[in-house]
């Protein structure tokens, strides 16, 4: 590196605040927010939205198919494409993104017009995914940059939590159209937020930039992905497939508070990651995948008990709550910070390629062999993420920080 980056980056680290910036964490974490928001509430207003535009429920699915597709192709070209450009405005252009498509949903009256916002809602999702890490870390020292990370992630349990149940209760009240007239209202509250609390920064400089293909090959960066794309396969094959899960239990009926109490247990866990992250990383990701792998002893064990399944589930969410934040700041340590506006997006990728195969492979498996298989498939593909966070001590999940 020249002395004259060098040198930018002292003064660049000389203005940066020795405590966390909340405010301006906050209006990431609210934008991490509306991006899950945004993709996931579909998912409870498919009858209302299969009437509104006389469409099958199946259809009105693909609403949430368009969403994925558009953050998956993506997250990768838009960072390569934007990495030189300043980080505020850039932040600001996204989010009119999902104020334009979300108005545009709310406002629809066409199938094949309502589908298009959806993907476009979803490039704007991979772009934000992509660079909240990297600007939530430049906000603070390093001391602070994994409890920084956390703060910024917490949108994302919040949403999984409260948004999504709500949401589905106001769509029954006010009309699906409503609710994202509503999140469009949010998103210029956000634009307010932003200019008000969120610094900018500069791009990259192109002397500086690394391409993929350099940071894929760093040490470290390959068993994290495989790591993520493991755990998180395992995670969205029960949480794609809970209800019919629950059957054995009797708790089928009662999904919402299964999920509540996993959502819960979540905002605990980031809670506890938040304040451990920059000394016990290593330790925190062994912990929550072992307590993953004792889920599904348990539930492979115990499906047919509610209270074991109330308790599992609880586990659950303490051991995935912390995991985006936990991954990140993995990959961010071992991309470096030339690199940590490139990893971001590749994570992305990777995070909604085990979203779909979780699709996929949870299908699979309840169509040929029932529901009660899950527990055991997942795992095996715990173990060989645990396997790799073991092994990996130099790089990616090192002993020492």
């Amino acid at each position: 590196m020249s002395q004259l980056s060098s040198t930018t980056n002292v003064v660049q680290s000389a203005n940066i605040p020795a405590r966390l910036p909340w405010l301006a964490l906050l209006a990431l974490a609210m934008t991490g927010f509306i991006c899950i928001l945004t993709e996931t509430i579909p998912a409870g207003l498919l009858p209302l939205i299969g009437k509104g535009l006389d469409i099958t429920k199946a259809m009105a699915g693909q609403l949430v198919t368009l969403y994925a597709i558009g953050s998956l192709v993506a997250a990768i070209p838009f960072a390569m494409v934007t990495s030189g450009v300043r980080r505020r405005p850039l932040l600001l252009a996204i989010i009119a993104v999902f104020l334009i498509f979300n108005t545009i949903t709310a406002l629809s009256t066409s199938y094949a017009l309502t589908l298009a916002a959806r993907f476009f809602a979803g490039v704007a999702a991979g772009a934000a995914w992509g660079m909240i890490a990297g600007y939530a870390r430049r906000m603070v020292p390093d001391a602070l940059k994994g409890r920084a990370l956390a703060v910024a992630m917490v949108g994302t349990p919040i949403a999984l939590t409260f948004g999504v149940p709500i949401g589905t209760l106001l769509g029954d009240l006010i009309g699906w159209r409503a609710i994202f007239g509503l999140m469009s209202f949010l998103t210029l509250i956000l634009i307010v937020w932003v200019l008000w609390k969120v610094p900018d920064y500069p791009g990259q400089p192109a002397d500086q930039k690394l391409t993929v293909g350099q940071v894929f090959v760093l040490p470290g960066i390959r068993p994290i992905l495989m790591v993520v794309f493991t755990w998180m396969l395992a995670h969205n094959i029960l949480y794609t497939y809970i209800a019919p899960f629950l059957e054995s239990s009797g708790l089928s009926e009662r999904v919402d508070l299964v999920l509540l109490v996993f959502g819960l247990a979540a905002l605990v866990s980031i809670w506890i990651v938040g304040l451990l992250i920059d000394r016990k990383l290593r330790l925190l990701v062994l912990l929550s995948l072992i307590g993953f792998s004792l889920v599904s002893v348990a539930l492979w064990i115990g499906s047919s008990s509610a209270s074991v399944v109330y308790a599992a589930v609880a586990l659950w969410g303490l051991t995935f709550g912390g995991a985006a934040t936990l991954l990140q700041t993995a990959q961010a340590t071992a991309s470096g910070e030339e690199g940590v506006d490139i990893i971001m997006p590749i994570n992305t990728t990777v995070w909604n390629l085990a979203i779909a195969g979780g699709g996929i492979a949870g299908g699979a498996l309840l169509e040929l062999v029932g529901a009660q298989s899950f527990p055991g498939f997942l795992l095996i593909l715990l173990l060989v993420a645990l396997s790799i966070v073991w092994s990996a001590k130099r790089y990616g999940f090192p002993t020492k920080k």
